[in-house]
């Protein structure tokens, strides 16, 4: 068993958590995930299985969509509802408003990461040390915001659904905190779904809760998709069955003898005819040589 098995991840469970369990499912001990999410959060939960792990640190980090709750009034020390609440402020502000502020957030900015995130400080992790009651001052970071919208609003009790699509790298727990600050009130998140990550969304998800009867029924092998699907960024190149055998050997080869699409960067790379998947190559135009990146390893069932 190779492949994708995206998850929706439930609330209350880490990510490892996550994928232990779908481990265990499984019976497979390889498995792994693309991006971690808070145990408060849910949504898509990429887990690679059997070869595909060998690829999880060159599956691209591509935006991601959350859809999120903000409550208007507190303030944590971890910015959502999972943290000690450090103030409650009277909340003044109208949907109006909150609208208008959402629109100081959207496209380029500057966003400082969290104490409770996963960011190093000097080679430990800032929820470590904010686990200690240190906090240590963050340089703000470029992120891109490239939609943000209100789905729904409850003014009496200060809770906002909103949507947002943005660039990796992006925390919507600061988001939620910058928002409520910027209407003088505070805020914090309560509820967050990742929607989309990695190009997968939701509708490609299954529900751990039914994983154990997919795999008594044979279904779940359905959901399981081909590795390539996550690497769907990159441009294709198709080779001989000579020179498949000599790339999955680990050789590099001949520009030359290749129809390429693209003039560098990384290629997913198949055999011509039965499109099967071998790899990633990478074009080093100083050698003039299509070099390998990673190869697919089929029969690793464990």
């Amino acid at each position: 068993m190779t492949g994708i098995l995206c998850v929706n991840k439930p609330q209350g469970i880490t990510s490892f958590g996550a994928v232990a369990r779908v481990r265990r499912m499984l019976g497979r001990k390889k498995c792994g995930h693309t991006g971690t999410l808070d145990p408060m959060a849910t949504g898509v939960l990429p887990i690679l299985i059997g070869g595909a792990s060998k690829f999880s640190d060159l599956i691209p980090n591509q935006d991601k969509a959350y859809r999120a709750t903000v409550k208007l009034g507190l303030v944590t020390d971890t910015l959502d509802i999972t943290g000690t609440v450090l103030e409650e402020r009277e909340v003044n502000a109208t949907r109006a408003d909150f609208e208008a502020a959402l629109g100081c957030f959207r496209g380029e900015i500057e966003q400082v990461p969290p104490m409770y995130s996963a960011v190093f400080h000097n080679g430990v992790r800032l929820y470590d040390l904010a686990r200690q009651g240190i906090e240590v001052e963050r340089q703000p970071r470029k992120i891109t915001i490239y939609s943000l919208e209100l789905i729904s609003a409850d003014e009496e009790k200060n809770e906002y659904v909103i949507d947002v699509h943005c660039s990796k790298g992006t925390y919507i727990r600061t988001l939620a905190g910058d928002i409520g600050e910027k209407l003088g009130c505070g805020a914090v998140l309560t509820t967050l779904c990742r929607t989309v990550a990695h190009g997968y969304d939701l509708s490609r998800c299954v529900n751990i809760e039914d994983i154990e009867s997919m795999v008594d029924s044979g279904e779940i092998y359905k959901h399981i998709m081909a590795v390539e699907t996550a690497f769907e960024e990159y441009k294709d190149v198709h080779v001989t069955q000579p020179q498949a055998v000599r790339f999955q050997n680990g050789a590099s080869l001949s520009l030359e003898r290749l129809t390429l699409p693209c003039e560098d960067g990384v290629l997913r790379v198949f055999t011509k005819g039965e499109r099967k998947f071998l790899g990633l190559g990478e074009i080093c135009k100083e050698k003039s040589e299509l070099c390998v990146k990673k190869l697919m390893v089929y029969g690793d069932s464990k």
